[in-house]
């Protein structure tokens, strides 16, 4: 069995979609990598495009067809958008990085203000636009890697130690993660079968997915949903909470409202939306949303239909399960970036060529979703579906490299789609779609754009 075929066999299982001949992947080459990232992008993006042809055939009977280029999954795992006359800012803090610690490598991870706080402070060195990694470096450097790693996500801040997958197999969190399903799936008894028409060229039109997610994983799955139709309001918090990034990926085909969970109002405002809502993404920690009364025995209670769908970075049983985490500092953690390093014989951490944990993670969640919604049109059955970046670590960790192929070649502009996106930025275009459904065209109705522009509403039906 192909590296690709195994991805997609486990995907179909843990996302509930029914056995079919697998699509036949277009195009030759892959990312450069110890892991087989190319054939995890293309059965990830695959899968997602398989869900959405279940559900035009659970209300119309018929499937279409499915096909995925590797090339394009490939060139979509690093980012989608090409301005035109503009530039994309810069996507890490200045001080984010690995950093050689006294008997091995850390990764900080500072691009959310409060991380970046937390980690500085734990180094005792001073927060100022002027800090620079060299100061860094030289406190870094006096710290064990495992001391540093439990200080600064003790103090409320990410960060992770660079171990080997060996390593990661004995730890107590990387045996609780080997131990969880790809996707956890529990059916809950809905009020009725949906009623809401299936298109078939726009099958989630008219479909409301109410998004609590962050970078990547969680808004790549919700802009896949909004591609064919869907009407995603994704909630974010005030800006002295949260500042965005990569908003001109993540924002593409939705609409964005604040709310401040901190306050009674707008928690109860919430639950309406929750109520009123056909899917909800959230990428909260484990203990967060019961912490705001938004538990998932509330959420089911105020909609029985819903189809709830949530990530976490290192799953969710095991000492880790409420730690904070990102695809790099997973990758850090789970041995990924240690392979890498052995691999190509490098003396630093060397990641994966991409964020393949967060996009694939991504995909999946679609695949989810649109199967979970599936389920509701052939019994009204609501369900749950939950995974984590780890998880997706360990299947990749199951498929090496295949080292004969060739590296894809430069990117054309054959590669990108023919419109162009009129962002909040700037004119850009976009990469060509990676998957096909046959008949079922995918297009986003609101281009990209800056947090907080839209009402906390749905709109009538």
């Amino acid at each position: 069995m192909s590296s690709f075929d195994a991805f997609l066999s486990e995907i179909r299982n843990a996302a509930r979609l029914p056995d079919r001949p697998a699509p036949i992947p277009t195009g030759t080459g892959v990312l450069p990598s110890a892991y087989a990232v190319t054939d995890l992008a293309t059965a990830s993006v695959a899968a997602a495009g398989e869900a959405l042809a279940s559900l035009i055939s659970a209300r119309h009977g018929s499937e279409p067809r499915v096909s995925a280029d590797r090339r394009l999954a490939s060139f979509w795992f690093k980012s989608s958008l090409r301005p035109d006359g503009w530039e994309l800012p810069p996507v890490w803090d200045p001080v984010a990085g690995d950093y050689a610690t006294r008997d091995g490598w850390i990764r900080l991870h500072t691009n959310a203000p409060h991380h970046r706080k937390a980690a500085l402070a734990t180094l005792a060195v001073p927060d100022t636009a002027n800090t620079e990694r060299a100061q860094v470096a030289a406190a870094v450097a006096a710290w064990n890697a495992t001391e540093l790693e439990a200080a600064v996500v003790g103090a409320g801040g990410c960060a992770g130690e660079l171990r080997s997958s060996a390593a990661w197999a004995m730890h107590p969190q990387g045996k609780a993660v080997s131990a969880e399903p790809l996707l956890r799936h529990e059916a809950f008894s809905g009020p009725q079968p949906a009623t809401w028409e299936v298109n078939r060229a726009r099958p989630l039109e008219n479909i409301r997915v109410l998004d609590l997610t962050r970078v990547l994983a969680g808004p790549t799955s919700t802009r896949f949903l909004a591609g064919y139709g869907a009407d995603v309001l994704r909630i974010d918090p005030p800006a002295d909470l949260w500042e965005e990034a990569l908003t001109e990926e993540m924002t593409l085909g939705k609409r964005s409202a604040i709310l401040d969970l901190r306050k009674g109002a707008d928690r109860q405002h919430l639950k309406q939306l929750i109520a009123e809502a056909d899917v909800m993404v959230h990428g909260y920690r484990a203990d967060a949303l019961a912490g705001l009364g938004l538990g998932e025995s509330v959420r089911r209670s105020l909609n029985p239909g819903l189809v709830d769908v949530a990530l976490c970075a290192y799953g969710w049983t095991g000492p880790w399960a409420g730690r904070r985490g990102f695809d790099s500092i997973v990758q850090m953690s789970s041995g990924i970036a240690e392979t890498g390093m052995r691999h190509y014989g490098k003396d630093k951490p060397t990641p994966l060529p991409v964020q393949a944990l967060d996009y694939a993670t991504g995909f999946i969640l679609a695949a989810a979703v649109v199967s979970g919604l599936a389920e509701r049109v052939r019994s009204g059955d609501g369900s749950s579906f939950r995974s984590s970046l780890a998880r997706v670590a360990s299947l990749l960790e199951s498929q090496k490299q295949n080292l004969d192929e060739p590296a894809f070649p430069a990117e054309t502009d054959a590669d990108l789609a023919p419109d162009i996106e009129e962002t909040h930025w700037g004119p850009a275009r976009r990469l060509a779609s990676p998957v096909t459904v046959a008949g079922v065209p995918v297009s986003w109705d609101v281009p990209a754009g800056p947090i907080g522009t839209s009402e906390p509403v749905w709109p009538l039906r």
